[in-house]
């Protein structure tokens, strides 16, 4: 099943059009109803949404097809702000892609150049990408340019987008797909990476993980490893961008454990249940 998974994340600069890209993604995938559909749809506090910045890393798993082949594409949207940092290396631990988003009126930037580099130290394959190709003032050339000599690569390599119009998006996930690796998992030991958790006040700690092996399932007795905590797995599933429950989770996906632990654990984030 591993091989038709697909894990990454879009990375950029803030205000480059990550967020309004990702809306592309769930509308073209059908992840979202298009009545149910509204701007910056991933950022769900109003924080994010007053200001119109990611502050909080959400991962959506999302359904396509290409070439009459069915994936599971796995998007983590990342802050874009440099002062969030720590959540962006977060979610690169649980990926093996990221989409390079660059505006196509600013073109390369600061937080850019930061986020490229998290992404090269981890090993992840990286596609480039010209965002707001619609606008009158984009320099796609001079852009492409840019990004072309940053990663040493040729111009056509690197993919035309708009996120606002949904042009070129189409073409951005058939090269997810064929560019980014599917994930290498052990279909036998269970083990997942915890790379980000919630708390609900009744269902406790939630533990948002990628799993590196095996399978989980609901009623399950499981440990948190650097905390010592044992636990019992409450609920699993994935996130449709709500939670939503499945029967388990296998190798290669990225979901959520509920684990009814109400008390604070020593560790969580980087742990390994």
């Amino acid at each position: 099943m591993s091989n038709s998974i697909r894990n990454f994340c879009i990375v950029a600069h803030i205000d480059h059009g990550k967020s309004t890209l990702a809306d592309r993604m769930l509308e073209l995938t059908g992840t979202i109803e298009k009545r149910r559909m509204r701007d910056q749809v991933l950022d769900r506090m109003e924080l994010e949404r007053e200001r119109g910045i990611t502050i909080k890393m959400t991962p959506v798993r999302m359904a396509y097809s290409s070439l009459r082949t069915a994936y599971t594409l796995n998007l983590i949207d990342t802050p874009g702000h440099i002062d969030f940092s720590y959540e962006v290396s977060r979610a690169l631990s649980a990926v093996e892609g990221v989409v390079l988003l660059v505006d196509a009126t600013q073109g390369v930037q600061a937080q850019t150049l930061s986020v490229l580099e998290l992404a090269k130290n981890a090993g992840l394959k990286i596609i480039p990408a010209v965002n707001k190709i619609d606008l009158p003032v984009a320099d796609i050339v001079g852009t492409k340019a840019e990004i072309a000599e940053l990663l040493g690569i040729e111009a056509t390599e690197i993919l035309e987008v708009s996120g606002k119009t949904g042009k070129g998006v189409s073409e951005l996930l058939d090269a997810i797909i064929s560019r980014v690796p599917p994930p290498k998992a052990n279909e036998a030991s269970l083990r997942a990476l915890v790379f980000d958790y919630a708390y609900d006040e009744h269902r406790g700690i939630i533990l948002y993980v990628r799993m590196l092996g095996g399978r989980v399932s609901k009623g399950e007795a499981l440990v948190l490893l650097g905390a010592e905590q044992g636990f019992v797995a409450q609920e699993v599933g994935f996130f449709l961008p709500e939670r939503t429950h499945s029967i388990s989770l296998e190798a290669g996906e990225i979901g959520y454990i509920m684990t009814g632990v109400k008390g604070l654990v020593r560790t969580t984030v980087g742990d390994t249940v």
